[in-house]
């Protein structure tokens, strides 16, 4: 089975320092919804994988999260995409958690739900912690400049990581390639 794993914020929706805290603080990136779709279409497994420490830190609860992801779910259903899973970390970054980004624990979760293999896995990011967590378990990471991206490309060193400007370039390279 083909799987991508997709970071949320900064991927699929805009970022925020402040944390994305409610459904009214949720914007979609122009052509993420389209470009799960074409995922959906060409047969992929498409999940998120996301750190909320928002929650660990007290900004939001999980009720909360739940709302957010059901206007992103509404969004991406509205264009005729969905997702097969979201896997949220909750935990504040203290708590040594090792389903926080960059271990791999959410990528685990998701290798056991699916019955995949993560070194056939890809995901798109916008982190470091992104792609270290797909490199512990032998899957392939891409960059996107969106969010965090043009940050994280200054502190990449690995140059065969792929970079595009958004989640839409780096899906049409992957379904052409």
């Amino acid at each position: 089975m083909k799987l991508v794993i997709l970071d949320r914020d900064g991927v699929i929706n805009e970022d925020s320092d402040a944390y994305i805290k409610s459904p009214d603080e949720w914007h979609i990136i122009p052509g993420s919804a389209a470009a799960i779709l074409t995922l959906n279409t060409a047969g992929y497994i498409v999940v998120v994988a996301t750190n909320q420490s928002g929650i660990g830190r007290g900004f939001y609860d999980e009720d909360m999260l739940d709302r957010i992801h059901l206007k992103m779910t509404q969004a991406l259903n509205h264009v005729g995409a969905h997702l097969d899973g979201i896997f949220v970390c909750p935990h504040h970054p203290d708590d040594d958690c090792d389903c926080r980004k960059p271990k791999p624990g959410l990528l685990h979760q998701i290798a056991e739900r699916f019955n995949v293999d993560l070194h056939e896995a890809i995901l798109i990011g916008d982190s470091l912690r992104d792609l270290q967590a797909i490199a512990a378990v032998g899957g392939q990471g891409i960059l996107v400049r969106t969010g965090k991206g043009e940050k994280t490309l200054t502190e990449l060193n690995d140059q065969s990581i792929p970079v595009y400007e958004n989640l839409a370039a780096a899906v049409g390279e992957l379904i052409n390639a």
